[in-house]
């Protein structure tokens, strides 16, 4: 065990012992404690002899004595701060069992890791590992909507029907009936009363038309024959011109998209300079596909880039790139007609100073682009839920352990766990989001070199807004914190009665430019770190940020494409162009 936690484990006892007294039976406790402090270290060694993990930036340490999470401040997790159930009385072997299953979760995310030599050192059997509640399983939800996300045999349509999550997959691959049951999925899928699966909620609950939109550019860019003389291609790199950030790299991709849509081409992204890294492997380095499922199919990708390669598909124009489009129609274009004019029907859900914006000059734009990105990102890769996993755990695992102890009467370490004896666990219940700590706020503070393109304002005035949410929502407790701002980060203990969670990542220091600090991240941190994050606020309970931040503004996107327009949007200042 490293000096640090030693150092870390010797600070604990000593505060607790102080706390408990000088009776007789204080020190009883005491010796009982420091026993049980070092079998759990014992027990600790074995896993810390593996090494941490590392994922771009997002670091889970295994290591004991981290008693409050790295990603948060604010609170002590383990402590009588949170519940009271870790005082003396209650027995402080309930700290190490907690820390003994978040180490082996931990530990168990790491892919360089043998997950049987692991177990084996520390005595255990993967039967005896509790399921992490907090943590999904990468690799059934990739299959699973790589099934959702391809035609079938013959053009046939996936299965869009209302059963969710893996058992719609379990009736088709039954071998009783099965076209019989295909053929209901298909004539389900094809109604107007279908939708895609990564839609959550009723018209009601986004934007308006966004199930049907979200259906029909899933159907533009997945024809039945991507060979048909008939199918034209637009093929185009990610920008990679100097300052650009990934959400204006997103919001470029959405206006060729849009043109995409109106021209009836489909749309091929070629390279995507923030996956060229080594995070990315094989077919998905320098891809959109690294961090989400790509926005065609494999056949129509490999037919495009074929006819790229041939003078006359761009003569002809069969296919097109970014040089036959001016900068005008890319960023600021027409957005389809497809739907009509269905953004006049938005609902006034966003505050600004105090008043609910009804009305603004870009209201097509801010509808489209959330449709766009919604697409984009409508599925995540192996890698990014792997990348959601630890940013979950570092900042809710302790709690997950907490919460999940609570069932064992014994040792957990000697109990087996049955829940693969059960269909309903398996099939029904595997569709259900990862655990996190419920209700939570998610507050994306923008300023540094952003002050030459919006009105940046103070922390405090972020956490006015918050406090006001709190009044209405007494039982919010939780904020999720992203920022390049170290002195963002700083402010956090100045707010006690909040519990902060965040990355943690090396941040701005001073004024640099938003280029300077991702190029000192590095390319794969300066990527994973601010997509972990996206992602973690747009499916917040509420969200608090500037809409003249481009991210802001496509985080607020993805939440009202996401089934959280009703939850509203409290802004710092307003985009530029409204």
């Amino acid at each position: 065990m490293d000096p640090s936690t030693l150092k870390s484990l010797e600070r604990v006892v000593s505060q607790k012992a102080l706390q408990m007294g000088s009776s007789f039976p204080c020190r009883i406790c005491v010796v009982g404690f420091l026993i049980g402090a070092c079998l759990a270290c014992l027990f600790m060694a074995s896993l810390t002899s593996f090494r941490g993990m590392e994922v771009a930036g997002l670091i889970f340490p295994i290591r004991m004595a981290t008693f409050s999470s790295p990603t948060s401040t604010s609170r002590d997790y383990m402590g009588e701060i949170v519940d009271g159930s870790f005082g003396a009385q209650q027995g402080e072997g309930k700290r190490e069992r907690v820390l003994q299953l978040y180490s082996v979760w931990g530990a168990l995310l790491d892919e360089s890791v043998d997950e049987g030599e692991l177990l084996n050192r520390v005595g255990l059997r993967r039967a005896s590992v509790p399921k992490a509640p907090h943590i999904e399983n990468c690799k059934a939800s990739e299959d699973v909507n790589k099934r959702l996300d391809t035609l079938g045999e013959n053009g046939t349509f996936p299965p869009w029907t209302t059963l969710k999550g893996l058992f719609g997959l379990e009736l088709l691959g039954r071998k009783s009936s099965v076209d019989e049951q295909s053929q209901h999925v298909n004539n389900q899928a094809e109604t107007e009363g279908s939708y895609p699966p990564w839609i959550v909620g009723s018209d009601e609950d986004n934007f308006p038309l966004t199930r049907r939109v979200q259906k029909d550019i899933w159907v533009h860019q997945h024809p039945s024959n991507c060979n048909a003389a008939h199918i034209r291609f637009l093929i185009v790199d990610w920008e990679t011109i100097p300052g650009f950030g990934i959400g204006a790299q997103i919001a470029g991709m959405c206006g060729l998209l849009a043109i995409a849509m109106k021209e009836q081409r489909v749309l091929i992204t070629n390279y995507y300079n923030r996956a060229d890294h080594a995070g990315c492997r094989d077919a998905s380095r320098s891809r959109w596909s690294c961090y989400f499922f790509p926005e065609t199919s494999v056949e129509c990708r490999n037919h495009a880039f074929d006819l790229m390669k041939r003078k006359e598909a761009w003569e002809n124009g069969i296919v097109t790139g970014k040089e036959n489009y001016t900068t005008k129609e890319i960023w600021a274009g027409h957005v389809p007609r497809i739907w009509g004019n269905p953004w006049i029907h938005l609902q006034p859900t966003t505050e600004i100073n105090g008043r609910l914006i009804t009305h603004h000059r870009k209201m097509d734009r801010r509808w489209w682009l959330a449709q766009a990105t919604r697409y984009l990102m409508r599925f995540q890769s192996k890698y990014m839920c792997e990348l959601l996993n630890i940013a979950r755990h570092k900042a809710f695992g302790l709690q997950a352990a907490e919460m999940v102890l609570k069932n064992f009467k014994g040792e957990w370490t000697k109990e087996t766990s049955d829940e693969s004896k059960y269909d309903i666990e398996q099939i029904v219940w595997s569709n259900h989001k990862p655990w996190i700590q419920r209700p939570i706020l998610s507050m994306h503070v923008r300023m540094g070199d952003k002050a030459c393109e919006m009105k940046v304002v103070e922390f405090e005035k972020y956490m006015h807004l918050a406090g006001r949410i709190r009044k209405r929502f007494p039982n919010l407790n939780s904020i999720w914190i992203s920022t390049e701002m170290q002195e963002v980060i700083d402010k956090l203990k100045s707010y006690p009665s909040w519990n902060f969670y965040y990355t943690n990542v090396t941040r701005q220091v001073g004024n640099m430019s938003m280029a300077a600090y991702e190029a000192s991240l590095g390319r794969e941190t300066g990527t994973n770190n601010p997509l972990a994050n996206f992602l973690m606020a747009s499916d917040a309970d509420f969200f608090i940020g500037a809409l003249g931040s481009t991210w802001c503004y496509l985080i607020d996107g993805m939440r009202n494409t996401g089934g959280k327009v009703m939850a509203g949007y409290l802004s710092v200042n307003k985009d530029r162009f409204w």
